[in-house]
């Protein structure tokens, strides 16, 4: 199993647009980050952890799950270094390959230390791009292939039939 732990506010201070957002909303920001790693699990099938610091979301830390994507804003006076740290060495293990996707330099030389392997801020926004554009390809294939019924039928009496199987009159 890979697991994919993401220094939430590292990648929304590197991602162009999401930069750009979170100087008018650091909320949409935020949203918008877990949507993209939303599409990026429902892709690979990895397993994705989103880590935000208390620092800028005051209150009690908190975890919820947003897609299949987990997201944990941290305790008010624990950073999310300090949290990516513990995750990652608790999750790494024969069986799990645990990524953390950070540009911060001093957590990647922590999270080696861990077995941890590391992916920066820009290696994960040009594999989400990547992503981004193969599933509108899939999609755009999808939609060329054109229905063809084994039985020949009239395109009238095969609307009449889809009217009846969706249940309209």
């Amino acid at each position: 199993m890979i697991v994919l732990i993401v220094d939430g506010y590292n990648m929304i201070g590197a991602w162009p647009e999401l930069k750009k957002l979170k100087e008018t909303d650091l909320g949409q920001a935020r949203d918008l980050l877990i949507e993209m790693m939303a599409e990026y699990q429902s892709y690979t099938g990895d397993r994705i952890i989103i880590v935000f610091d208390a620092y800028h979301v005051r209150g009690v830390a908190k975890k919820q799950k947003s897609y299949k994507v987990e997201v944990i804003f941290t305790k008010e006076n624990e950073t999310a270094d300090e949290r990516i740290e513990r995750l990652a060495g608790e999750l790494n293990d024969v069986r799990t390959q645990v990524y953390v996707a950070t540009s911060d330099y001093a957590e990647q030389r922590t999270i080696f230390g861990q077995g941890a392997f590391r992916k920066s801020a820009r290696e994960l926004y040009i594999e989400v791009k990547n992503i981004e554009r193969e599933i509108e390809k899939d999609v755009e294939s999808h939609n060329q292939v054109q229905y063809q019924p084994k039985i020949p039928m009239k395109k009238e009496v095969r609307d009449l039939f889809e009217k009846w199987r969706r249940g309209d009159k």
